[in-house]
């Protein structure tokens, strides 16, 4: 880290990193330099958003999204996307370019941000998928795509014998290195030891150099209590309803598939099963709301273990 850099974070605490940088421990929005790109990781309803709009209303920068559903064209409220003032204020890109039918992948993500890398010196990337932000940071392995044969067969197998008859298939290094509890971790790990014969901690082991090295960006994660982040995310699937969000899966109920990857986004679920009559209104809040905690818990378990150099974030004391 330079002097100059260093300059802007006396008085914080510092750590040394595996990369033998030193990184505050915790950091403010007036220490963030304006010379890098900067990277921004938390959980869900955290406030990432609004400090990537922060620093881009203060230094310039295109906000970058890194966020595997709010990719997707058929969600915009209830994946909290950016509202279209806040696109047409600032540059803002891979937010809502991809159909609701089409696959996307972290591969897919890398690809396309690194042609923003080279147009963009200073790109804000924000969000809460913890791979996309390793792939980034660390690299990702070259898997070939899976045939779509295995892949209906890996739907079929899901639906039929659950999560964990696929995992019990894993080899023990990719079972030791997957969220075992994340039925899409698991899946995709069962895909590639099907379609490729090699486990997918062995393709990872095979990585190359990663597009953009943690000492090469400001990274920034988000550092939240509990309690705090549970009654920001109560709040919020309120504010979504207030927004439109029902009316945004009534226009998603014509072709709903709880298969793909866009029904995932937390809320969807619940809130067509109340369009179909299956739930009342504040039994998919409820069921939205403690789907949207245990996602959160997932984040934080990830970051703790994945994201262990990042300096830390306190939305509370910006």
């Amino acid at each position: 880290m330079t002097d100059a850099v260093n300059s802007r974070i006396r008085g914080f605490p510092l750590k040394k990193t595996k990369d033998w940088l030193y990184l505050p421990l915790m950091i403010s929005i007036d220490d963030i330099p304006a010379d890098r790109p900067v990277l921004i990781a938390g959980p869900t309803a955290s406030g990432k958003s609004a400090l990537a709009l922060d620093i881009a209303r203060r230094h310039g920068g295109a906000i970058v999204n890194a966020d595997a559903i709010q990719v997707y064209s058929n969600w915009r409220i209830l994946t909290a996307r950016p509202n279209s003032e806040e696109e047409a204020e600032l540059a803002h890109r891979l937010y809502g370019h991809v159909p609701a039918q089409a696959d996307y992948s972290v591969g897919h993500w890398l690809r396309e941000v690194a042609q923003i890398l080279e147009s963009d010196p200073r790109p804000i990337i924000v969000g809460g998928t913890g791979l996309y932000f390793t792939a980034l940071t660390e690299g990702l392995a070259d898997i070939p795509a899976t045939p779509s044969a295995i892949r209906a067969e890996a739907d079929a197998r899901m639906t039929q014998d659950g999560r964990e008859a696929l995992l019990a298939e894993l080899d023990p290094a990719s079972r030791a290195r997957i969220d075992e509890l994340n039925p899409m971790r698991v899946q995709r790990a069962w895909e590639v030891l099907r379609s490729t014969g090699r486990g997918i901690a062995t393709w990872q082991d095979d990585t190359p150099p990663p597009l953009l090295p943690l000492c090469d960006a400001t990274p920034i994660l988000f550092d939240v209590s509990k309690d705090w982040l549970n009654a920001r995310i109560a709040r919020r699937f309120d504010q979504m309803l207030e927004q439109g969000a029902l009316d945004e899966a009534r226009n998603n109920l014509a072709d709903w598939d709880p298969s793909r990857l866009s029904s995932k986004a937390i809320g969807a679920p619940e809130l067509i099963a109340y369009i179909k009559g299956d739930l009342t209104l504040n039994e998919a809040r409820e069921a939205a709301t403690i789907a949207t905690r245990q996602f959160a818990k997932r984040q934080r378990t990830w970051f703790r273990s994945k994201m262990k150099y990042w300096t830390k974030f306190d939305p509370a004391n910006p």
